[in-house]
């Protein structure tokens, strides 16, 4: 395939276009750095793919990014209201977004006057490749896109999934939700409201202690009655066209599913960051990054976001997760102009 390489240097190249990434990008504009941002996907498609009716644990200034004012009449966000803030977000500031982009790798090389570079290389949903040179790169790639795996027969199963959409497919059948945090609990909650057969199986003896506080009443009231069947500390041994096997106390037995959610948590795709150079813990997944610049072991390579946490990927949320982008691209202002950040003009915000 042909390589296209964009003429000139770019100031930063940001991959992926979540909440971290758009406030990248956002202040890279107001200081009046060159940006892209490239986006394999739709626009925050991380959120995209959140469940159709879900609404956000926060209220909505604790979303904005950009000071941009996120207008809703809700005390909490859904997930439609949050999609088109961040699409007015993008209009706004009138930002370089690429859609359809796939970053592949990102290399360092030398530039004419020997200043080191970064050299990203994509390939597009036609096929076709191209290149573009960076004086620096923010990865702000999250970790939704890699579930954590139980390891156990069948879970690669058709009637299996690790993300949750919507109960309605699933009215009048018989689901087992596997978990016990805010997915999992919130998930079974609308199945069950759906007319949904519900089960949820925890490998801890009791739900987790982040669970919504409004929530949190909602779930064990429901288990409680008995019209969500629970299961704690019983872990899943293996998935079953038509049943899943469980252990509790040593002893097994079956539950009865039609379709089964494993709402086991996230992680950051390790292999791409492999790909960058970018070393990380094998145990946790941590990326190596200085903790005040969040600069990796790769030279003028930034992180932002939820990438940075490993398998503890509910440690950050687009509430500060948000804050990363400022932070990173101060620190890249400091290095390429050697002065404080300026305001970029003739940005009104609507």
């Amino acid at each position: 395939m042909n390589i296209d390489t964009d003429t000139g240097v770019l100031d930063v190249v940001v991959v992926r276009s979540g909440p971290a990434g758009l406030a990248s990008a956002i202040a890279a504009r107001k200081r009046g750095l060159a940006c892209v941002v490239l986006e394999k996907g739709a626009l925050v498609n991380s959120i995209l793919n959140f469940p159709v009716n879900m609404v956000f644990f926060t209220t909505p200034e604790l979303l904005e990014i950009g000071g941009l004012p996120f207008v809703t009449p809700h005390e909490k966000p859904n997930r439609d209201e949050t999609l088109r803030y961040y699409r007015r977000v993008v209009d706004a500031y009138q930002l370089d977004v690429r859609l359809g982009v796939e970053v592949t790798s990102i290399e360092q090389q030398a530039g004419d006057d020997g200043a080191p570079l970064l050299r990203v290389t994509t390939r597009e949903a036609s096929g076709g490749e191209r290149q573009f040179v960076s004086r620096t790169v923010v990865v702000a790639i999250g970790a939704y896109e890699r579930p954590n795996l139980l390891g156990i027969p069948g879970e690669e199963l058709p009637h299996v999934s690790h993300y949750y959409t919507e109960a309605h497919p699933f009215y009048r059948k018989k689901v087992v939700v596997v978990g016990g945090k805010n997915s999992a609990a919130e998930t079974a909650l609308e199945l069950y409201r759906s007319g949904v057969d519900v089960t949820l199986v925890h490998r801890h003896a009791e739900l987790g202690r982040g669970i919504k506080y409004w929530v949190r009443p909602d779930i064990e009231n429901r288990i409680q009655e008995g019209s969500v069947t629970a299961h704690f500390n019983t872990r899943v041994v293996e998935i079953r066209p038509t049943e899943v096997v469980v252990e509790h106390e040593g002893a097994q037995s079956t539950l009865p599913a039609d379709a089964v959610f494993l709402l086991t948590g996230y992680h950051p795709n390790t292999e791409m960051l492999a790909r960058f150079g970018v070393e990380f813990d094998r145990e946790t997944l941590v990326p190596t990054h200085d903790a005040d610049t969040y600069e990796t072991n790769v030279p003028n390579l930034f992180l932002a976001g939820q990438v940075i946490t490993g398998i503890h990927s509910g440690l950050i949320f687009i509430e500060n997760g948000r804050f990363h982008g400022e932070m990173v691209i101060k620190e890249i202002a400091c290095r390429l102009t050697g002065e404080p950040a300026r305001e970029l003009a003739g940005v009104d915000l609507p």
